[in-house]
């Protein structure tokens, strides 16, 4: 038995280490309650923000000296703010497998063994916060737990179910206490359960689809709090499986006819039962994300949103096998998703159009004086889109606008006329002295279009026309200058030095095939100012521009970086790691959590389909060239956000491509899109980019996760990328498209 001295000179050493902190839960709790941001705290300490997002998340520890002063924050901050301790009564028809580390009390003994389970939604948004990077990641990343644990079984009947806790997690809404989700099922003995995150498990009385949705509003307590101070919650989200169609009276799957018009017909049974039950449905009827509404009464919102995988509603381009996962697993996958981005309101291109809206809600709600109810005020949120659709300018117009209906019918506008701000797809024959050489190594930047929204200054507004105008590079707009005049064989590269570079071995930055422009030709404002920087002169003819203007993608980069970030970080691959660890971290991530790596996938469709929408084009509906189409009808229609990402994530590539053709002779084969192919004499990034002492060319390629680092696309013989071009007699045959795995396809020799 130990003396009492002794443990007492052990009590003194555990004194020694410093104060003692609550759990990260409780401190990002408590940092909440006081109303401030993760930045308001970095900026009271003087250290980072991403320092105190790992403080929260529990990846790192403060250290003295900031360490006293941090625990003394704290203890005030609890003093105003203890955690809530009332028990909130449990809703008629739950059952639960809820884990009592994600509860704010303990919750009661089981009655029964309980089923695997993960965390709730809280639990895993609290890995990232809102609009915040996440912090430095702990050195032993793969042995970090996961947000939620997979299921052990693959049946789709839970082991056991048991009473819920009555509690809900310290600072969650007790409206949405049962994650933002559920997917619904039938269990081999016909009862109807709701798989919701974390393992919870309900039980489904409705025997209808409209009883099921009054049932989700009423007692499900699903949904999600607002991203915004002047947004509104996320609607609950049902996913249903091919055994709930069947019980709810829904096809399993569409009929080819269906599928075509992307819903069933408007005579169909069920709808016939929503309509009797005053239940509406919008405009795109009932198909594979339908929702189904009652027309909002003041704040009284009611609407609930459908999910159908076997309607094809989760496309295996983005969602890969999701739609296949048993419901526990489905749920885990869409309620991550759902906590560190947001509900899925439809395809990821949906979601990240609707994802910018949340974070920047056209209007907000004001009090009648006279009747004392909340209305839409007439004004337009600052920083927003507002809720009315501009036009764009006739140079942005896509073919068939209807700002181009006056022009001749078989009338092709070229680069005087149009915008034309795409991503780069150029390549050129390997020279003699790269064909020495043994391989092709593909190097591809992360998130590169979210990369490039990041503090990227968009109009907000209709654009105005100028004659002769100086060029802002501030100003966002799209401008018509002659940038014929550029010659990459002398570039500035930093401030009064100029580089020496072969022109004919490096691509245009101002056209998407890299070929040199001939004359005026419209271009966005991050074109212009590249050219600029090169050190050169420019002299715009006229422009179109937009004076009301903010970095309005700010709050949607911040939310989906974090979203991937977090969710790498979950699958091993950490955001400080050194470049050899980052490399082996990045072999076989998806196969450590083949459900996680669907959510990154998603995360990553999200951008790139966020964008896309933002210049959607006609998609029939008997639509015919000058005619309207109803993407116009969005205020989020702006072809002009859309082109000026494009253009300023091209010409961070290119900034790229030049300091690192500057610094070491070296330019690449092919570019396409955000993946670039090197030709050297390993199989590794490593063995062509350069690093001293461990850090990479300042302003060139460096290997990392974080949006705008690049990782390893893949490696392949320069002998197969000879033999492929001579094979399709195809000198510019573009390998970075096939550089991933070999396989070549969808050849276009230009024929």
């Amino acid at each position: 038995m130990p003396t009492e001295e002794e443990l007492m000179a052990r009590a003194a050493e555990l004194l020694a280490r410093g104060p003692l902190l609550p759990p990260p839960t409780e401190r990002k709790r408590l940092r909440e309650a006081a109303g401030l941001t993760q930045e308001d705290v970095a900026i009271a300490l003087q250290t980072k923000r991403e320092t105190v997002n790992g403080w929260e998340t529990g990846r790192t520890m403060p250290r003295p000296p900031r360490l006293a002063a941090y625990k003394h924050l704290l203890d005030g901050w609890a003093a105003m703010f203890p955690a809530p301790t009332d028990n909130a009564d449990a809703p008629s028809g739950v059952t639960a497998t809820v884990p009592e580390t994600f509860t704010s009390v303990p919750a009661p003994a089981p009655e029964a063994r309980p089923v695997s389970t993960g965390p709730g939604p809280e639990a895993a948004a609290m890995t990232v916060s809102e609009n915040t990077p996440p912090g430095p990641a702990a050195p032993a990343a793969a042995s970090r737990p996961l947000p939620a644990a997979r299921p052990s079984s693959t049946s789709r009947r839970p082991t056991s179910r048991k009473a819920a806790p009555a509690n809900t997690p310290a600072g969650a809404d007790p409206r949405f206490a049962n994650g933002p989700l559920a997917v619904v099922d039938v269990d081999d003995d016909g009862q109807v359960l709701a798989y919701c995150v974390g393992g919870l498990v309900l039980d489904v009385p409705a025997k209808s689809l409209p009883t099921l949705v009054d049932w989700t509003l009423k007692e499900a307590k699903l949904g999600q709090p607002k991203l915004s101070g002047p947004g509104r919650p996320a609607d609950p989200l049902l996913v249903l499986t091919e055994a709930a169609c069947e019980r709810y009276g829904l096809p399993v799957a569409l009929t080819d006819e269906e599928r075509l018009a992307g819903r069933i017909p408007e005579g169909h049974k069920v709808i016939k039962q929503l309509t009797r039950a005053d239940w509406k449905l919008t405009k795109r009827g009932f198909g594979p994300w339908a929702r189904i509404y009652r027309p909002a009464k003041g704040s009284d919102r009611q609407c609930v949103q459908l999910c159908i995988p076997s309607w094809n509603a989760l496309d295996t381009r983005h969602w890969g096998h999701a739609a296949q996962l048993p419901p526990a697993e489905l749920a885990r996958v869409l309620g991550v998703y759902a906590s560190r981005v947001m509900t899925p309101r439809g395809s990821t291109a949906v979601t990240g159009l609707e994802l910018m809206t949340a974070l920047h809600p056209p209007t907000y709600a004001v009090r009648d004086e006279e009747t004392g109810v909340l209305r839409q005020a007439d004004d337009k949120t600052p920083g927003s889109l507002g809720k009315d659709p501009v036009d764009c300018a006739p140079c942005e117009a896509p073919d068939g606008h209807p700002l181009l209906k006056d022009l001749p019918r078989f009338h092709v506008r070229g680069p005087a006329e149009k915008l034309f701000e795409e991503a780069y797809d150029w390549a050129r024959p390997m020279t003699d002295a790269e064909c020495t050489l043994r391989h092709l190594v593909g190097i591809d930047v992360n998130m590169a279009f979210a990369a490039g929204a990041n503090g990227l200054v968009v109009g907000l507004g209709a654009p105005t026309h100028v004659k002769s105008p100086v060029f802002d590079p501030k100003l966002p707009g799209s401008w018509l200058v002659d940038l014929s005049h550029v010659d990459l064989s002398r570039v500035k590269v930093g401030k009064d030095k100029w580089a020496d570079l072969d022109a004919s071995l490096l691509p245009s930055p101002f056209t998407p095939k890299g070929e040199r422009p001939t004359g005026p030709a419209w271009y966005a404002t991050p074109t212009v100012a590249y050219a600029v920087e090169l050190g050169y002169d420019v002299a715009p003819i006229e422009a179109w521009v937009r004076y009301e203007n903010g970095r309005y993608l700010d709050g949607w980069y911040n939310r989906l970086r974090d979203a991937f970030l977090a969710t790498m970080a979950d699958l091993g691959v950490d955001a400080d790691l050194e470049p050899a660890d980052f490399l082996a971290a990045m072999d076989g991530y998806r196969g450590r959590d083949p459900e996680l790596a669907i959510v990154v996938s998603a995360v990553k469709a999200t951008v790139k389909g966020g964008l896309g929408k933002l210049r959607e084009r006609p998609r029939g509906e008997g639509w015919r060239p000058g005619e309207p189409w109803r993407a116009l009808s969005r205020p989020t229609w702006r072809p002009d956000i859309r082109a000026a990402v494009i253009s300023r994530t091209r010409i961070n590539l290119h900034r790229k491509i030049v300091k690192h053709a500057s610094f070491t002779g070296q330019y690449p084969i092919a570019v396409l899109s955000d993946c670039v192919v090197y030709a050297a004499n390993g199989t590794s990034p490593l063995d062509f980019l350069p690093y001293k002492d461990g850090k990479p060319l300042p302003g060139g390629f460096k290997l990392g996760i974080n949006p705008g680092l690049v990782k390893h696309e893949g490696t392949q013989d320069v002998l197969w990328g000879e033999e492929v071009r001579e094979r399709f007699d195809a000198p510019e045959l573009n390998l970075a498209r096939y550089i991933k795995d070999g396989t070549v396809t969808d050849v276009d020799n230009g024929e």
